[in-house]
């Protein structure tokens, strides 16, 4: 089965198997960008092997059935290639750029880098030296210790607020039996999507992928956990060695597929979405009181999170909180004005329309369109539905997320004396 759509030019053939192949056609390009997405990342993972999702993806990269982890570097390196992955919450993906002359290889080492890893028992041990220090990295970084510590009490009890990285308990459990069962689990055409991007053909891409992954079982997409209910916690983790306390509060927010999320999408613009957001401008620009100061959507399956960080002084802390719920408080109490709409509107629509000029984040835009909403919005689209939001709908949002009951906060810092009570949360 194969669908066209025209404004992008993007093509859809789903194989005998159940596998999805998406492509968008950039002639002016010489490069493509392919990507293997598997529709599952850490939320999926037990308590005893959270961490797994990660693991796995550093060890696709340690060698297959037939090449070593050095022949896979020779032989990206020789066509200029670029190889990487990530894991998340909700994906794991293995991305390939390379010249459009070179798909043929670079097709080649990718799929078999994902179908065909041996976890050999030396490079796991090997490897999970390597995360461990890469679990410390983190736990030495203050601001995205706070991070973490603001999701695991945020998604209390549910693998969403789990480390992405697991822990280092879980992370030296792991072991070559494990490792097989999750990618025999997980790695199947029903958990998976594959988008590329750039100067190809779509008919001859996707012969190739079906060539190269016709073998593949099929299946159904893996379902994680339901919805976590989310936790409104105060959590203050005195750390005696940083010279900052490192701030986040957080709200439920709606999930990616929400009918509301332009209007979402422009309040978080509004507050901490760039230089010429409120909170920067009132806390860091006019009270020079912070260095870093932003908010932040992350929208999932069947839920989100809007989240608030700053990094300040312990003297400085609580004040910093109150003018942050200043700010909650005037976005549920009054209307944007028509020009400050408008800048974010603008804001958002540039940001958007510069986050498609690759073909990395073509590809990747494909892939999370069909995982997340199995239909293709258009630019225009996009456009059409942020240019249709208005000041009451944005004052409503922040009247439904902005609810003092629900407001979470971390402290992480020097926090002699400091004390925060709900009663201190009103907005």
């Amino acid at each position: 089965m194969s669908v066209t759509t025209t404004e992008r030019n993007l093509r859809r053939t789903v194989l005998p198997n159940g596998l999805i192949v998406l492509t968008e056609r950039m002639d002016h390009l010489r490069s493509v960008a392919m990507g293997v997405w598997i529709k599952s990342g850490s939320r999926c993972e037990p308590a005893e092997t959270n961490g797994i999702s990660h693991f796995v993806e550093h060890m696709l990269f340690k060698g297959t059935r037939s090449r070593t982890a050095q022949r896979i570097a020779r032989e990206m390196d020789s066509i200029g290639g670029n190889l990487d992955a990530f894991t998340g919450k909700e994906t794991i993906c293995f991305n390939v750029k390379s010249l459009s002359d070179h798909v043929p290889i670079a097709l080649d080492v990718l799929s078999d880098l994902v179908l065909n890893p041996v976890f050999a028992a030396t490079d796991i041990e090997r490897e999970r030296g390597v995360i461990l220090e890469e679990i410390k990295i983190d736990e030495d970084n203050p601001d995205v210790l706070v991070h973490e510590l603001f999701t695991q009490s945020f998604w209390k009890d549910h693998p969403l607020g789990w480390p992405i990285l697991g822990t280092t308990a879980t992370v030296k459990q792991l072991d070559q039996k494990k490792l097989f069962a999750y990618h025999g689990d997980r790695f199947h055409a029903g958990n998976m999507v594959i988008s590329a991007a750039g100067n190809l053909d779509h008919d001859q891409f996707a012969e190739a992928v079906a060539g190269k992954f016709s073998g593949l079982a099929d299946g159904q997409p893996l379902h994680e956990l339901s919805a976590p209910e989310a936790s409104s916690r105060i959590v203050l983790r005195n750390k005696k060695s940083l010279e900052q306390v490192q701030i986040c509060m957080g709200v439920p927010a709606p999930p990616v597929t929400d009918d509301n999320r332009y209007a979402t999408l422009i309040l978080n613009t509004v507050l901490g979405g760039g230089m010429s957001s409120r909170l920067f401008q009132t806390i860091r620009e006019e009270r020079g009181m912070v260095y870093s100061i932003y908010s932040d959507l992350s929208p999932y399956r069947d839920t989100g999170t809007l989240l608030v960080y700053a990094g300040t002084s312990a003297g400085k802390a609580l004040e910093v909180v109150d003018l942050i719920l200043v700010e909650f408080r005037k976005l549920k109490e009054e209307l944007l004005s028509v020009e400050e709409l408008t800048r974010a509107k603008d804001q958002l629509k540039g940001n958007i329309l510069l986050g498609l000029e690759s073909s990395n984040s073509r590809m990747a835009n494909l892939a999370r369109q069909e995982m997340y909403f199995h239909n293709f919005l258009t630019v225009d689209e996009v456009i059409a539905r942020i240019d249709e939001v208005d000041a009451a709908q944005v004052q409503t949002m922040a009247q439904r997320l902005f609810d003092p009951n629900r407001i979470a906060v971390t402290l992480l810092g020097r926090l002699d004396g400091v004390k925060l009570s709900r009663k201190r949360l009103v907005c």
